[in-house]
């Protein structure tokens, strides 16, 4: 005959063990409110800091406007053109605005757009982001550049959240920049930021300035490439990342 299971019908030792798990329940929730009350507060902390700091820079931008349309229409009229016709009344004021924009990146940094999104990860092969779309301005004649940027980096330990790669481009871009400084920038806030085994960075770029005025040659191409630690040292690594971007 199959035994029964044996229920333990004492009051006391009951109270006991159900004491037990009402105080561990009790606990366990309390510590789960504590560490997401600590999450909220530094969320609530980091959101107060990216707010003041971003008010700081839209009053630092409006301060400087003024003086940014007065120039531009200074240009119009030595260029020969009426300022007061319809076409051009707001035009100051608009390639000002614009001009900001185009050079945002004096105001921003690495930090800043990492916001903790470095992570601990036991990978160690190369990861890739490719065909990043890239706007510059030359900072010789104040045209436009623009192509593809690709970054690749071997992980130490440590990766990062593939959109920021393309922040970083953004941050390096919106200067005004010659594609060779743009090329090593861009590789040298990967290696500080992550400190991997090794970083490469290619550009593949238009440059108006060479089809719009000069040479006029439309369909030319400059290409910069920077490479550091193994990517630099280490041909096969070097070879692999060359032919997972350029194709």
């Amino acid at each position: 005959m199959p035994s029964r299971p044996v229920i333990n019908k004492d009051p006391i030792m009951n109270g006991h063990c159900n004491g037990k798990i009402s105080n561990t329940v009790e606990d366990y929730n309390r510590n789960e409110k504590k560490c997401f009350g600590d999450l909220a507060v530094e969320m609530k902390k980091s959101a107060v800091i990216c707010e003041k700091e971003f008010s700081r820079k839209k009053t630092e931008d409006e301060s400087r406007l003024p003086a940014i349309e007065a120039a531009y229409s200074i240009i119009l009229r030595e260029l020969g053109e009426d300022t007061d016709r319809q076409g051009l009344l707001r035009t100051p004021l608009r390639a000002a605005k614009a001009m900001q924009f185009l050079t945002k990146g004096y105001h921003e940094n690495v930090n800043d757009i990492l916001n903790d999104a470095i992570f601990d990860e036991d990978h160690d092969e190369m990861v890739i982001v490719k065909d990043i779309d890239m706007f510059s301005l030359c900072e010789h004649h104040l045209v436009p550049f623009f192509g593809k940027v690709h970054i690749g980096y071997l992980p130490n330990q440590k990766v990062v959240g593939l959109s920021k790669l393309a922040r970083i481009v953004e941050i390096f871009s919106r200067r005004l920049q010659v594609q060779e400084r743009l090329t090593k920038q861009i590789a040298t806030a990967v290696s500080e930021a992550l400190q991997p085994k090794g970083v490469a960075v290619v550009i593949e770029a238009a440059h108006m300035c060479m089809v719009m005025r000069g040479v006029q040659k439309i369909n030319t191409r400059t290409v910069t490439s920077t490479m550091l630690g193994l990517c630099r040292e280490d041909p096969k690594t070097r070879e692999e990342f060359l032919s997972l971007t350029m194709r």
